[in-house]
């Protein structure tokens, strides 16, 4: 199932300056796996002990899936995923 994902500005230069890219995959772990693939330096961004860093918030259609099977969340040919680090200040 072809999926787009949407990759924020502060993560595009791991992904050689793309915004977004289609990958395949039946889960949410599925697709950041295939996106890894593609990207490596990726992975070291938002990945840790097999998880997402604890401040990424990932969404499938609008919903965080934290609230849903988090990285099992299961994923629709055409689903888009967003990927959204926190970014904080002051």
């Amino acid at each position: 199932m072809a999926v787009t994902v949407k990759i924020p500005t502060q993560l595009r230069a791991a992904t050689d300056g793309q915004g977004s890219a289609s990958v395949e995959g039946s889960t949410v772990g599925e697709v950041l796996d295939a996106l890894y693939d593609r990207y490596a330096e990726l992975r070291s961004r938002i990945a840790e002990d097999g998880g997402l860093r604890r401040f990424v918030n990932v969404y499938v259609a609008g919903e965080d899936i934290r609230f849903l099977e988090g990285l099992d969340t299961p994923v629709s040919d055409g689903d888009e995923v967003t990927i959204l680090p926190a970014v904080a200040g002051g």
